[in-house]
């Protein structure tokens, strides 16, 4: 599923792409894919549109459109925005398509079925319970030592709760968690103040460096920029998918477990399971 990274980095570049541009015609092939208004009534609202804005919040995407109603779209496990000429050839996994004024079309590819598009004027009613994000300049140490304070909760399904923190998931929580050598199974209400500090500083390195390299492209090439293009921070990865080999700092090997349902992959080395609290 493409995480903060990846949606901003589309955010981006769907921006240079569709900016300006106008929604000539709108095809829905898979009416699920359409979560609402109908599909028969998105597909009318959105013709003649025309494109202002295009932003991230948590993993969604909010294209902004004339007359102040919004696109939002959440990818989900498999799903794929590209753009590329109207004449280019056909996926069978083809959801949405939005052809544009400029001969070229917005293509919404969704394998597994699971992502979601919605035609509103009050995007609130669907981001609203998103927690903050976790680049905001307001998400200090402080901040963040307020918002872990008290919660029980362990580490890694803390940072993959879109209510906590908009925008994290596996991938990222792994490879911020191993930066800043905190055990996945740490409880959050344990963590000292110079263990916030790590966690604060390595949530943005983790997250700046993943956006200067366009996301993490995996294996399964679910993610790919709109024009096609792999992102390169697969190559930077730390920890996740990375079991049975050496960690980066120590050289012990990498741990796979699941906690919660998710898998976790984590240095048993370099983040030690303290018992605090």
């Amino acid at each position: 599923m493409p995480e903060l990274p990846e949606v901003e980095t589309l955010a981006r570049e769907l921006g240079m792409a569709l900016v300006g541009r106008s929604i000539v015609a709108v095809e829905v092939c898979w009416p699920r894919s359409v979560a609402a208004p109908d599909p028969g009534t998105f597909v009318s609202r959105l013709t003649g549109r025309g494109i202002r804005d295009v932003r991230r919040r948590g993993k969604w995407l909010l294209l902004g459109l004339d007359g102040g109603e919004w696109l939002l779209v959440h990818l989900r496990m498999s799903g794929r925005l590209t753009v590329g000429r109207s004449d280019a050839p056909g996926d069978p996994h083809t959801r949405v398509v939005f052809y544009l004024d400029n001969g070229q079309r917005l293509h919404f590819s969704d394998p597994r079925k699971f992502g979601r598009m919605v035609l509103t004027a009050y995007p609130e009613e669907w981001l609203g319970d998103l927690g903050p994000e976790p680049l905001d300049p307001d998400l200090t140490p402080e901040r963040l030592a307020e918002i872990l304070q008290g919660r029980r909760m362990r580490l890694k399904p803390l940072l993959t709760d879109q209510r906590v923190l908009a925008g994290l998931g596996n991938i990222y929580a792994d490879e911020i968690l191993w930066r800043a050598g905190l055990h996945p199974l740490r409880r959050a209400d344990t963590l000292t103040r110079e263990a916030v500090a790590r966690l604060h500083r390595a949530l943005r390195e983790v997250l700046e460096e993943a956006i200067a390299r366009r996301g993490t492209t995996l294996a399964d090439q679910r993610y790919v920029l709109p024009d096609g293009r792999p992102g390169e921070f697969a190559v930077s990865l730390a920890v996740y998918g990375r079991a049975g080999e050496p960690c980066p700092r120590c050289r012990a090997l990498i741990v796979r477990t699941r906690i919660g349902g998710r898998s976790a992959h984590f240095c048993p080395q370099c983040q030690r399971f303290e018992h605090r609290g």
